[in-house]
């Protein structure tokens, strides 16, 4: 699965290490409803 969340985040043009550093801090506070976001594809780093 985390080489599936790696190979989509660099089709999308996004930093694996950048985009897993913020989704594994992200993830623990994040509701389970909106757990898309964090998804490649609809990615947007936190501020």
């Amino acid at each position: 699965m985390a080489l599936s969340l790696i190979e989509t985040a660099r089709l999308n043009d996004i930093e694996p290490y950048a985009y897993l550093k913020d989704v594994l801090t992200r993830l623990p506070g994040h509701r389970m409803d909106r757990l898309d976001e964090l998804l490649p594809m609809n990615w947007k780093p936190a501020p």
